[in-house]
């Protein structure tokens, strides 16, 4: 029995590790991004991986850019799991830890810096900060080009408030539940941190919330969305890597 000899699969057409070939990542070629979320509260309406899907969304978006330029980016599939004790105090939160976490990064970072140009880790989730910099900085010292970087926005309210509100309403609308959105503990972060650090989010806000996602919306998430973008991928035209390992944040980013 004959037959042809079968066609040359296609050229991936999304910047997606997951379903490409190993032939079609190639040696030494693609730059690696690998968004770091958490699974864990976001009060009563919002879903509990808010943070990986927003550094996945914000993180393939800006590869997408990229590869449109002609460079080549890949997006690994998201490290779900963070450091999250904080938010143990309700259901539903998973947290790995400080120690495990770091682990995961670190390993990560040498095995596909093997065959990576470089590893990027775009992070979701602000208690995941302090791991990303140790795990990074021993990567680096030992040689290797890895950085990190944070989808924040400046002034955004701390957790499931207005901010993370509108981001989910324009990047998961489905999964948000409207209805049951409501304030929470509105102080400034940097008052509830000794207590917030010392007892977990409960012991400042019942719901879990920091901030009031009253006013979100998805056209302002939309704007959001496309704001930390364009801050990525012109983080990534640059490539500044700042002493504790993080991207330089350009100072002005062009519209």
């Amino acid at each position: 029995m004959t037959g042809r000899a079968p066609s040359p699969r296609p050229p991936n057409p999304r910047p997606d590790l997951a379903t490409e070939t190993s032939p079609g990542v190639g040696e030494g070629e693609a730059l690696l991004l690998v968004p770091v979320g958490s699974v864990e509260q976001h009060g009563p309406h919002l879903p509990l991986a808010t943070d990986t899907v927003v550094a996945t969304t914000v993180a393939r978006a800006a590869a997408a850019a990229l590869v449109a330029e002609g460079r080549r980016v890949l997006v690994a599939p998201a490290v779900s799991y963070g450091n999250s004790g904080e938010h143990e105090g309700f259901p539903g939160t998973v947290s790995i830890g400080h120690e495990a976490l770091h682990a995961v990064l670190v390993e990560l970072g040498r095995s596909a810096c093997r065959w990576a140009q470089g590893v990027i880790f775009v992070n979701g989730h602000g208690g995941n900060v302090a791991t990303l910099r140790g795990a990074v900085s021993l990567l680096r010292y030992e040689g290797r080009p890895v950085a990190w970087t944070v989808c924040d926005v400046p002034d955004g309210d701390a957790h499931a408030g207005r901010t993370e509100t509108s981001l989910a309403l324009e990047l998961m609308p489905g999964a948000v539940r409207g209805p049951l959105a409501e304030p929470g503990c509105t102080l400034p972060l940097a008052q509830l941190l000794p207590r917030l650090r010392r007892d977990g989010v409960r012991a400042v806000s019942a719901n879990g919330v920091l901030g009031d996602p009253t006013g979100a919306s998805a056209e302002e998430g939309r704007a959001l969305h496309v704001a930390l973008v364009r801050t990525l991928v012109h983080e990534l035209r640059a490539l500044d890597v700042l002493d504790d390992g993080r991207l330089a944040r350009p100072v002005e980013v062009p519209a």
